[in-house]
């Protein structure tokens, strides 16, 4: 049996193709962010992982941008 805080950590990964679908925005569109390294990205093996909390993070900063941006 896994103890419940090691696949907590696990539970909140998205591969690129889940975010774009999260976020609304084309898979390709997504790939050049992660690139950039606008959204960190965690690689395993080909494979590139996003945190949860990362893509959070990202899309209360936009928030925040336009929020400044109508003042």
């Amino acid at each position: 049996m896994t103890p419940k805080n090691q696949t907590a950590s696990t539970e909140h990964l998205m591969s690129p193709e889940e975010l774009a679908e999260f976020l609304g925005i084309s898979r390709t569109y997504t790939y050049q962010l992660l690139a950039k390294g606008v959204i960190p990205c965690a690689r395993i093996g080909r494979l590139r992982k996003v945190c949860r909390t990362d893509v959070d993070r990202f899309v209360e900063d936009r928030l925040e941008q336009s929020k400044g941006d109508e003042r």
